[in-house]
């Protein structure tokens, strides 16, 4: 018989998806996790398969409040949060601070500007998905960055912070994918961070797609807030003195001090400002789906193939940008710098653009 109070009610861990606390109350009770599940839901009105949380079953269950409960478990929020401002996809925090919770792994669902645990200095995004840790105590600029990319989103809001910080390292990523005079000093430094994150030698144990994205982080932090201020993007479309201003704060923030507009668009930065400057930002592709709640972060055989390939053949000083440039993470800006026209166009209507 499944008791009506558990002895040892554990709190839920900040972000935690509702399957994930359930999960670890079952193991610590030794209970089993469906039975557990069940006492805790009802299927939803509509008379779906999918089965909700009823915050007060859990909260009676726990003794705890049901605010209490909802300050830590999203889907328990009335009303519900805005769930494009968090990754589609639950997946592991800091390891570090999971560890203080006991009865399993820990899956949260994770806003978008979380990069970095600052107070144990571990990336967490995008994340492993073999499990991986990729510590930073050797990189402190990139928790700095962690910092900086907070106050862009004090300044401007999620959404924008958003576009513009994945816009930015989707650039990073194209410039460390062309010849060394055309991305400047910051490439030196791309290449110095991933020695560190992927030492020489050991790619085939420790390429990650996550450790590329570290190593272009704090440039592409320091990028953000010309493609997210109104300013900036104004100056990037306006006549060839405001151009002048741009170029300058470009080649500034990157160390590149020839740096100069190229009328092709095979510079990356050139190619923003010509085609996608004048747009609104965009929302992300893909959002939370709570009918998914025990999915986790797991590679497809293929995708675990082709990062085989790529660890195999990769070196930090030619064309390592590539596989960054094409990874999930970057899908929404991705699908834009190709066809920037075509998908502002389609955009659904009514969607919530934040005007610039």
């Amino acid at each position: 018989m499944l008791p009506s109070r558990l002895p040892d009610p554990i709190p839920p861990a900040r972000h935690e998806i509702a399957a994930s606390y359930i999960s670890r109350l079952a193991n610590l009770h030794g209970l089993g996790i469906s039975t557990l599940w069940t006492q805790t839901t009802t299927r939803e009105p509509s008379g779906g398969m999918r089965r909700i949380v009823v915050p007060e079953r859990l909260a009676a269950l726990t003794g705890r409040t049901v605010h209490e409960l909802a300050g830590a478990l999203p889907e328990l929020r009335d009303p519900q949060p805005d769930w494009a401002m968090f990754r589609h996809q639950p997946q592991p925090g800091c390891r570090r601070c999971d560890a203080k919770h006991p009865g399993g792994e820990v899956t949260r669902i994770i806003p978008h500007h979380r990069y970095v645990c600052t107070r144990h200095q571990i990336w967490i995004c995008p994340s492993d998905a073999d499990g991986h840790t990729t510590r930073l105590d050797a990189l402190p600029e990139i928790v700095q960055a962690q910092r900086r990319h907070l106050r862009i989103l004090q300044r401007h809001g999620w959404a924008i912070t958003y576009d513009a910080v994945l816009t930015a390292i989707l650039i990073c990523g194209q410039l460390w994918s062309l010849p060394e005079s055309e991305s400047g000093e910051a490439r030196h430094d791309w290449v110095r961070r991933a020695n560190i994150l992927i030492p020489p030698g050991t790619a085939e144990a420790t390429f990650s797609v996550a450790r590329l994205c570290a190593a272009v982080y704090p440039e592409a932090v320091a990028l953000a807030p010309l493609f997210a201020s109104p300013y900036w993007r104004q100056q990037a479309q306006e006549t060839t003195w405001n151009r002048r201003l741009f170029n300058a704060e470009i080649a500034r923030r990157l160390g590149h001090p020839s740096y100069c507009y190229k009328t092709h668009d095979n510079d990356p930065i050139s190619h923003w400002a010509n085609m996608i400057a004048k747009l609104p930002p965009l929302e992300p592709i893909r959002v939370h789906d709570q009918e998914h709640h025990l999915r986790k972060p797991a590679l497809r055989t293929s995708t675990r193939l082709a990062q085989q390939r790529q660890a195999h053949a990769f070196d930090p000083s030619h064309r390592a940008g590539e596989p960054l440039v094409t990874h999930r993470q970057l899908a929404t800006v991705l699908r834009r710098a190709w066809d920037p026209i075509r998908r502002h166009v389609l955009s659904p209507k009514g969607s919530s653009y934040y005007q610039l």
